[in-house]
């Protein structure tokens, strides 16, 4: 059956309001033992030099909507500490560090799940598990030229569900990959773990120490 353009537009915003409507009246998992206390800490008040390009907070994400009612990135104090040292690592090579996304409230990874079909669904974490962002200790994250400002091109997009997002895709031009990698061994030097299917994501050491959250932005 041929779906128009406004059509389509119409299905995919009911498709996301339900899934809206579901994540505020679903709840996070219930989680036992002991845990750290959660210290938030907002990126760019630690370090202005990490340039924030927050998708979630747009309509140019895998949603087609806004995620987030603001543009900003939070990690744990450790977490965001790390990534400091590994923005400042690379700024002795010309880049710095270009942050997608930080701690997500959980309620923002339900909604994710529920509107990914099931091709996709090893690029978005089940919400019955909750998602290492949810404890806000991973961040997506490029990079960025200090000379030109601009983000630099690696051998996929971000947030894109495709094989280009694999940390392995041997596709691309020499320069992207070896963008890709530069990236990929600071932030493992500084106590990050890339994640195989994405190029961006990388979880901090810690994350198990902390409890999945369900805070909005406006709270912190």
């Amino acid at each position: 059956m041929f779906i128009l353009p406004k059509q389509r537009d119409r299905i995919r915003w009911v498709v996301l309001f339900s899934a809206l409507f579901s994540s505020c009246v679903a709840k996070p998992p219930r989680e036992k033992g002991t845990f750290k206390n959660s210290d938030l800490v907002e990126l760019i008040k630690l370090d202005p030099t990490i340039k924030l390009d927050i998708r979630y907070a747009t309509s140019k994400n895998l949603a087609g909507r806004p995620v987030y009612t603001e543009a900003r990135a939070f990690l744990q104090r450790p977490a965001a500490e790390a990534l400091s040292r590994a923005n400042k690592a690379l700024e002795l090579l010309g880049y710095r560090l270009l942050v997608f996304d930080g701690y997500r409230p959980w309620s923002v990874t339900k909604i994710f799940w529920d509107i990914t079909p099931a091709t996709g669904k090893q690029f978005v974490a089940n919400p019955k598990k909750g998602s290492r962002h949810n404890r806000g200790c991973a961040v997506d994250v490029s990079l960025y030229e200090i000379a030109s400002g601009k983000e630099v091109a690696m051998p996929g997009e971000y947030d894109e569900m495709s094989e280009r997002s694999y940390a392995s895709y041997a596709g691309g031009t020499p320069q992207q990959r070896a963008l890709r990698d530069l990236l990929r061994s600071k932030m493992e030097e500084n106590g990050f773990t890339g994640l195989d299917a994405e190029w961006w994501h990388f979880d901090y050491k810690d994350w198990k120490s902390y409890r999945i959250q369900n805070i909005p932005f406006s709270q912190l």
